[in-house]
């Protein structure tokens, strides 16, 4: 039976591990094998990321190995590798986030599916996202409020219930405001503590600035605690400039055909209406000013829309001419 014997190597960061096989054999008298395993480990916020290196030596069985330690600078070296591969992964997906938003056409998508793409770019750009949500302000109507998970809106539905929390707080001081673990943090205690028990901890909220101002915020969440460094803050406010103005961009093209549909809607109306009085007009003899005040009349005391009593009035006038025509 071949004994093995297995030691390893001291250091938080790096470790060697050493297996060493001796078979007292005279035809093999000459030497041994020695393996050498290396790790090294380094754990971020996308997880461990591990660095293998594998060594074999021809060893004399009369001397006993040396192992050899792992010296701070290898570790060291190691580290700053792994370091700059993980910024250098970071940085391109906040380059992939960028594209995204560049090729976005306000033209084509309406206002709530742009908002949501710009809030799935986030999620790619921003490391360690679980899901992320935009909140648009309007001033003329409601606040318009996007997610790309389930329980990103309902974070949000919590947060605005209560009227407090990280996309509040983001958008009242112009600042970007990051949380650790919501749960206990003194900032917003009962939302805080609402959405640690959905098991959501960490936060970053962007606001969105314009040069006319702050439009809205956008807010990045995951499910661990302390996912979110100041890395993770510099390349999401990096990502928030273009996004806001793909937000302005499309709210104002929102806000452009609302009022064109409404002013298309009053024309539309205005058409009706001045058709109801010229045959009111044409009944009674009167003038513009009387047959308008007629009209008035019949809306309030119906109590229906003005426009509504008009096409009313139309109705039975086109009525009553075809049956002049039938009975021709």
């Amino acid at each position: 039976m071949t004994p093995d014997y297995l030691s390893s190597g001291s250091g938080t960061s790096s470790s060697a591990v050493v297996v060493q096989s001796f078979r007292p054999q005279p035809q093999r008298a000459r030497g041994t094998t020695l393996l050498v395993l290396r790790l090294s480990g380094y754990r971020t916020n996308r997880g461990p990321g591990p660095n293998v290196a594998l060594e074999v030596r021809d060893m004399n069985p009369e001397v006993t190995p040396e192992l050899e330690s792992p010296g701070p600078d290898d570790s060291d070296e190691m580290a700053g590798q792994h370091s700059a591969d993980e910024r250098s992964a970071e940085e391109d997906d906040l380059r992939e986030g960028l594209a995204g938003l560049a090729r976005l056409s306000t033209n084509r998508l309406g206002l709530e599916d742009l908002l949501t793409r710009v809030a799935t770019f986030a999620v790619k750009a921003i490391p360690g996202a679980d899901g992320a949500g935009l909140t648009l302000l309007e001033d003329d109507r409601s606040n318009t409020i996007v997610a790309t998970a389930t329980f990103v809106s309902e974070i949000d539905d919590i947060q605005y219930s209560l009227g407090q929390g990280p996309c509040i707080t983001a958008v009242r001081e112009g600042q970007t405001v990051m949380s650790g673990s919501l749960g206990s943090d003194p900032r917003w205690r009962r939302f805080g503590g609402a959405v640690a028990r959905l098991g959501v901890h960490s936060a970053l909220s962007l606001p969105l600035v314009t040069l006319d101002g702050v439009v809205g915020a956008m807010n990045v969440y995951a499910h661990d605690k302390h996912v979110f460094d100041d890395r993770a803050a510099e390349l999401g406010e990096i990502f928030a400039v273009p996004a806001a103005i793909a937000v302005q961009n499309a709210q104002v093209l929102a806000q452009t055909q609302r009022l064109a549909a409404q002013l298309q809607s009053a024309l539309e109306t205005r058409g009706v209406i001045d058709r109801a009085v010229g045959i009111m007009m044409s009944r009674t003899g009167g003038t513009e000013d009387e047959a308008m005040a007629r009209l008035r009349t019949l809306s309030q005391n119906e109590r229906r829309k003005l426009v509504v009593v008009a096409r009313h009035i139309i109705d039975e006038a086109v009525r009553r001419a075809q049956a002049r025509h039938r009975s021709d």
